[in-house]
């Protein structure tokens, strides 16, 4: 490997965007392609940062003039996109979700599983400062023993028509998040029960999706876990969390641009609103993403999330995609 580890970004959307931002504020770090099939997209990525345009990501990947990638092109690229850095000895940070067949996922785990470089999954949300302190608190013992878990996340508005309709439908592209997040707390959760409704958007219906789900989940130890997502929220990009021992519970809120309130005869700690778009909210745990993909290489290790990690995130949201449209629980094995 080079002194600067030299990546690749596939996808020069929203997503490859934010990774390109990250990589220019690494040091460690070189971005040296961004590859998109349509070059103007991915012209616009090196312009603010760097590194030449592709339209071949096959050939980029083969070229032997990079040491990483960071596939976030459409999902059905994603193990074919994988399957051929494992080839070619090239790291790949990968972005959720792994595929939208499970069959698929598990006819290709052993060979990702026995690979030898570096398969990071792209849930971000792990690396979140928040979620991190959330989360050594909760290893630390300060609540006990975790009985509840409690994740709501809200987008500010829908994603257009032409995205719900590729994108597996909202358990398997945004509930997929709190799946993950749910496991960093309950690892083993065995049954899922849904539901999911059309509350205001006509073409999400259109589409065969839901706009708002409930989802609650049990854990083998009878913990329980209740996730509530929604497609839209007036007040700003809603993500919290409560985590409930015996000891205690721990909880984290919204953010806001500023931390001002205001305390008037009409109204009181009324607030700016909740920073209303994701790659906004979550810019620090893509850079932390990024950082523990570079550390995991040097150290031969995979230190954020795992294909199994994936893996078991999708069994989740197939899960409660069936359960939501036949109204029975779904008993799930992770393993």
């Amino acid at each position: 490997m080079t002194q600067k580890l030299r990546i690749a970004i596939i996808g020069a959307g929203r997503i490859g965007y934010v990774h390109a931002g990250s990589v220019n504020d690494i040091p460690e770090v070189e971005l040296v392609y961004v590859v998109d099939p349509f070059e103007e997209n991915a012209k616009k990525v090196t312009a603010a940062f760097g590194g030449k345009v592709s339209s071949d990501p096959s050939a980029v990947i083969a070229s032997g003039e990079i040491d990483a990638v960071i596939i976030g092109s459409p999902t059905a690229t994603h193990i074919p996109l994988i399957r051929e850095s494992i080839a070619a000895g090239v790291h790949a940070l990968c972005e959720k979700p792994l595929d939208l067949d499970i069959k698929n996922v598990e006819e290709f785990r052993a060979q990702a599983n026995a690979a030898k470089i570096n398969i990071t999954l792209g849930f971000n949300r792990r690396q979140d400062p928040q979620y991190l302190a959330l989360k050594a608190k909760v290893a630390a013992g300060t609540i006990g023993t975790v009985e509840q878990v409690i994740l709501t996340s809200r987008d500010p508005g829908p994603a257009p028509q032409g995205y719900i309709a590729v994108s597996g439908g909202i358990f398997r592209d945004m509930t997929i998040h709190d799946f993950e997040m749910a496991r960093n707390f309950v690892p083993n959760i065995v049954e899922v029960t849904a539901f999911g409704a059309n509350s205001f958007c006509d073409y999400i219906k259109e589409e065969g999706d839901f706009d708002n789900i409930s989802v609650i989940m049990k854990g083998a130890n009878n913990e329980l876990i209740t996730v509530v997502n929604s497609r839209h929220a007036a007040f700003g990009y809603d993500q919290r969390a409560e985590i409930f021992g015996d000891k205690g519970m721990l909880q984290i809120s919204n953010l806001s641009d500023s931390t001002v309130k205001s305390f008037t005869k009409d109204s009181t700690t009324a607030g700016e609103p909740f920073m209303d778009f994701f790659l906004e909210r979550y810019a620090d745990s893509y850079r932390n993403e990024l950082k523990l993909f570079i550390e995991g290489i040097k150290t031969g290790k995979v230190l954020g999330s795992t294909y199994d990690d994936g893996r078991a995130a999708l069994i989740l949201a197939d899960a409660a995609h069936e359960s939501a449209h036949t109204g029975k629980s779904v008993k799930v094995n992770l393993n």
